[in-house]
């Protein structure tokens, strides 16, 4: 095992597409919604197992859930629990701990996930993600894992390789000629047939001094905030370092800011069984074990009796769920709230904005 291998699971996000499940209090990446015993974060943490020593790893979380993220993962050294103080999207979230992996090790190679992602082939997965630390360590490359797109899915942002349908070797690098962000349906049936796009997966393998020299370039009003970090990490004044850099800091993705411009940009095309489950529709489309109507639960206590293309999600095992004539719908019920609503993302995010209504919030 490579020392100088990190792993970075970025763990920040709310979650709101997986309500009511998933809440501010406790949201997705920190609970078990395929009833396999283990979270998404611990999921994630897994199949990393091999690949990168315990004290290697790195959680870039929110304050709030710091101590959430130290029970979930106990292996993990408490001190690499990095706690932002608000939300900035992904590229302050890779500067700060960047910056913090560097200073302990400058010869640091990283490896950059979010926690909530699904891979069902965690043995294809990890010789992917260990031929791609191999070839950033031995190269200035910045490289993300590119998924073979199943259909023209207009949710994803899409990557397009050089050297056509031929470059797209699944496992093997290839530089990538352009960054789209989510299309339109026909754009992404223009992608899909084309052979040589491939879906955007937010995995990202490079140097940690790679990474912060692209940064400067092309987000210099990002790294500039973190310029005197090492000299405050770990010490009493690094929250309030922190809380100042964050309020100076622009929110961006590391994709529009850097991946969609810098030169250094390669791709490892990969089949991995991925899924970024972004949302219960997602999950719907994910799950393989589904009846002869296409409707999916995790209880063995559902009947269907003229249903179809349903989601039914319940924390409560003995309870029995008789669902007749829907489609296309969601039942998910938690000890603190039921929904009943179109399986379609557009819909659900409608639907649930109501939360925010003046008697409501104890519930998001």
């Amino acid at each position: 095992m490579n020392p100088n291998n990190h792993l970075v699971i970025m763990a920040g996000g709310v979650g709101s597409r997986f309500w009511p499940m998933s809440t501010e209090e406790c949201p997705k990446q920190f609970i078990d919604v395929f009833g396999t015993g283990r979270t998404f974060i611990q999921m994630t943490y897994d199949r990393f197992k091999g690949l990168v020593a315990p004290e290697n790893v790195w959680v870039v979380t929110s304050q709030k859930y710091a101590d959430i993220v130290a029970e979930q993962l106990p292996d993990m050294p408490k001190g690499n629990i990095l706690q932002e103080p608000c939300r900035r999207n992904t590229a302050p979230c890779i500067a700060y701990v960047s910056w913090r992996i560097k200073a302990k090790n400058p010869k640091a190679n990283l490896v950059v996930t979010p926690a909530d992602h699904l891979v069902t082939d965690v043995v294809e997965f990890q010789r992917v993600i260990s031929s791609a630390l191999n070839f950033t360590a031995e190269t200035d490359a910045i490289v993300t894992l590119g998924m073979h797109p199943t259909r023209p899915e207009t949710g994803y942002g899409y990557i397009q390789v050089t050297g056509g349908k031929a470059g797209a070797v699944s496992g093997k690098p290839v530089k990538v000629k352009t960054f789209t962000e989510k299309p339109d349906k026909e754009l992404a049936k223009v992608f899909f047939n084309s052979g040589e796009f491939f879906w955007n997966s937010g995995i990202f393998a490079w140097k940690a001094s790679v990474i912060l020299d692209e940064m400067a370039k092309y987000l210099p009003d990002v790294v500039s905030v973190f310029n005197n970090y090492d000299q405050y990490a770990g010490t009493p004044g690094e929250k309030a370092f922190l809380e100042k850099a964050y309020s100076e800091c622009p929110k961006i993705s590391i994709d529009y800011g850097v991946m969609e411009k810098t030169d250094l940009a390669w791709l490892y095309s990969a089949h991995f069984g991925w899924s970024d489950v972004d949302g219960w529709e997602a999950l719907f489309n994910a799950v393989s074990s589904k009846d002869t109507e296409g409707n999916a639960t995790n209880s063995s206590s559902t009947l269907f009796d003229g249903d179809k293309d349903n989601l039914v999600v319940t924390e409560n095992k003995k309870k029995i769920y008789a669902i007749k004539g829907l489609k296309d719908f969601l039942v998910i019920d938690t000890d603190d709230a039921l929904l009943i609503c179109p399986k379609n993302d557009k819909q659900f995010k409608e639907f649930i904005t109501g939360l925010g209504m003046p008697g409501y919030e104890e519930f998001r």
